[in-house]
């Protein structure tokens, strides 16, 4: 497999800025995480066709970077353990995904 050796580089230097350790230590999380994609991706998706779902899905984190935002009361769709490379541990963690219809585009505030 190949890795995008610019977006690791980039996520180390964020890494070393934001957690203010080595940078040897920085550059070890982000090949975690880099390698932890791939895996996290076949997670959501075996987790994804186990539930049945066939539309869109994010959690409600990414909903949110895309500008969306779920609507209040929405149930889970399904969800999943997943690695987190960025801490150092490999520490799983369990995310839960929303669905594109549970989902409404986040209203400017005045």
């Amino acid at each position: 497999m190949k890795y995008n050796l610019k977006k690791i580089m980039l996520n180390a230097w964020k890494n070393y800025r934001k957690y203010q350790i080595s940078f040897a230590e920085a550059l070890h999380r982000a090949w975690l995480s880099a390698k932890a994609e791939q895996i996290n991706a076949e997670r959501i998706e075996r987790s994804k066709m186990a539930a049945g779902v066939a539309e869109e899905t994010n959690t409600w984190a990414g909903w949110k970077k895309l500008g969306y935002e779920v609507i209040h009361g929405s149930k889970a769709l399904f969800g999943c353990s997943l690695i987190w490379g960025s801490k150092g541990d490999g520490a799983v963690y369990k995310a839960s995904f929303f669905g594109r219809s549970q989902v409404q585009e986040l209203t400017a505030t005045a």
